[in-house]
């Protein structure tokens, strides 16, 4: 299982948000390029970029900030993007098995536009029908524990390994070594990462002590 520090760009900053509401940000980095230094000089090996403006408005916005630390970071980097249909099958088609699609739920149930937009659809449900179009690869974030440092949701990570046919990694509510050592404890094989903000960012545990717990040290 890998470590993912985050690095969310929103207005050009590396920022966390609250239970991803917009509003209630807090600004980490005026770079977000000296976040991710940060954490690759800690001994990341991969990296989770998201253009949140992207994300709310439907296109891209930040992908110049992408492009610097892809440049510089040397390390793999996965972007976070609703996109159509039509859209996702031509990606599976052209790249197969790197296409990674983030769900992200409140209370269970899908919302989309970068969390602005809520809808009654069950995880599961979407994870099926994306799985059925020949994704393999997703990250399940839950979003009332997103920024929040008050533990990972178990029971919704339970829930997705059970319903993913491929493999996924977690976001949200990460505040310590002890919340990684229990998703190492749910042992689902199909859980291969971790993303990890605002635990990072305020020092409560390093890249490198965080890994080490998921590599079962």
């Amino acid at each position: 299982m890998i470590l993912l520090p985050a690095v969310d760009i929103l207005e050009g900053k590396a920022v966390r948000l609250s239970q991803g509401e917009f509003d209630q940000r807090t600004v980490y980095d005026a770079d977000p390029l000296d976040a991710a230094r940060r954490w690759v000089s800690q001994g990341a090996r991969s990296l989770h970029v998201v253009d949140l403006d992207g994300a709310r408005s439907g296109a891209p916005v930040n992908l110049e900030h992408v492009r610097r630390i892809v440049a510089e970071a040397e390390v793999p980097v996965g972007t976070a993007a609703y996109t159509d249909i039509d859209f996702l099958d031509q990606a599976i088609a052209e790249l197969d098995d790197r296409v990674v699609v983030s769900v992200d739920a409140r209370d269970g149930r899908l919302a989309g536009a970068g969390w602005t937009e809520q809808t009654d659809i069950p995880i599961e449900a979407v994870i099926e029908q994306l799985g059925a179009r020949g994704v393999r690869r997703f990250v399940y974030s839950s979003i009332e524990r997103d920024g929040m440092l008050q533990g990972p949701d178990l029971d919704g990570a339970r829930r997705v390994a059970e319903a993913v046919r491929g493999t996924y990694t977690y976001s949200g509510g990460i505040s310590s070594l002890e919340d990684l050592r229990a998703l190492v404890e749910l042992r689902q094989v199909n859980l291969i990462g971790v993303i990890v903000g605002r635990a990072l960012y305020e020092g409560r545990f390093t890249v490198a002590d965080g890994q080490s717990v998921l590599d079962g040290h």
